[in-house]
C-alpha cells in the first residue's frame, strides 16, 4: 500500500462493501494511470471506480452534458438553462422550476479543470481533492459524528433532485465542508441504477480528511449508552450530575 493509502488504512476497519473512492481534478494529464477507455457519465464513472478501476477522463470520455457542466468544461444550451429540459423529463413541474437548478448548482470555474482522475482509496499515488464514502447508515453516523465530535459542529446535507454530482463532487470541493446524500434520491444515479437505494454518500473536502482520521482514532466509535449496559450507565451518569429529577426516556 502506498503513503496515502496508509494515511486512509483507518477506513478499512468499517469494512464497507466497496472501497472509498478519491477524485483529484488536474490542469494537465496525470502520470502513472490511464485513461478512461470508453465513454461514460461523470455518476458512471463514479461507479467504475467504487467497483475497482483507477483512471483520468478528459471532456472527451464525457456522456452527460450536466458533467462537463458543474466541472466547468463547458456551457449548456438553452434547453437545459431555460428549463424546457428539466420540465418535459419529469423532475420539475414547469420551466421555471426546473431553470432555479441552474442558479445555485456548484460548479468550478471555467479553465480550472481540464481533467478528473478517479481511484480507489487503497490504489490512490496522492492525497484526493475529495474523497467520496458509500456507507451503510451505522456506518455513516460514525463517520458524521467523527466530524463533529471535538468541534460540536452540525452536519448539512445539500442536494438537488438533478444533477446530483454537483453535490457529490463539486460542492465539498468548493465550500470545504463535507456533504452527506442518501442515495436513490437523485434522478440521474436512480434512472440509471447505479447505486442501492437508502445508502449513505459522504463527501469530504481535501482540507477535512486528515481530522475526520485522527478523530476515528480517538473517538469512541461505539458510545457507551449504544453498548448493553448503556441504560444502566445514563442512570448513573444521571445521578452523579445531580440530574435524580429529570427522567430517562431512552429505555
Amino acid at each position: 500500500m502506498n503513503k496515502t493509502g496508509n494515511k486512509l488504512s483507518i477506513l478499512n476497519e468499517f469494512k464497507f462493501d466497496v472501497k472509498p473512492v478519491g477524485v483529484k481534478y488536474l490542469t494537465k494529464p496525470p502520470s502513472g494511470i490511464a485513461e478512461l477507455n470508453k465513454d461514460l457519465t461523470l455518476c458512471e464513472m463514479l461507479k467504475a471506480a467504487f467497483d475497482g478501476n483507477s483512471f483520468f477522463a478528459s471532456a472527451k470520455n464525457h456522456t452527460c452534458d450536466a458533467g462537463l457542466y458543474v466541472l466547468g468544461q463547458r456551457e449548456l444550451e438553452e434547453p437545459y438553462i431555460n428549463g424546457e429540459f428539466g420540465a418535459r423529463m419529469g423532475v420539475f413541474q414547469d420551466e421555471r422550476s426546473a431553470a432555479r437548478l441552474y442558479h445555485y448548482l456548484p460548479r468550478i470555474p471555467k479553465g480550472e479543470v481540464h481533467h478528473i482522475a478517479l481511484s480507489p482509496a487503497d490504489q490512490l499515488s496522492e492525497d484526493p481533492d475529495v474523497l467520496i464514502l458509500l456507507a451503510t447508515t451505522d456506518q455513516a453516523e460514525i463517520l458524521l459524528r467523527a466530524m463533529s465530535y471535538k468541534t460540536g459542529a452540525p452536519w448539512h446535507s445539500r442536494y438537488s433532485s438533478a444533477v446530483g454530482c454537483a453535490w457529490l463532487f463539486i460542492e465539498p470541493f468548493l465550500t470545504g465542508e463535507i456533504n452527506f446524500i442518501t442515495t436513490g434520491l437523485g434522478f440521474g444515479m436512480r434512472r440509471r441504477k447505479l447505486f442501492p437505494a437508502g445508502m449513505q454518500f459522504i463527501a469530504i473536502p481535501f482540507d477535512k480528511i486528515s481530522q475526520m482520521l485522527q478523530t476515528l482514532r480517538e473517538m469512541p466509535w461505539i458510545p457507551r449508552p449504544y453498548q448493553a449496559d448503556g441504560p444502566e450507565y445514563v442512570r448513573r451518569l444521571r445521578t452523579e450530575l445531580g440530574l435524580e429529577g429529570s427522567k430517562d426516556k431512552d429505555k
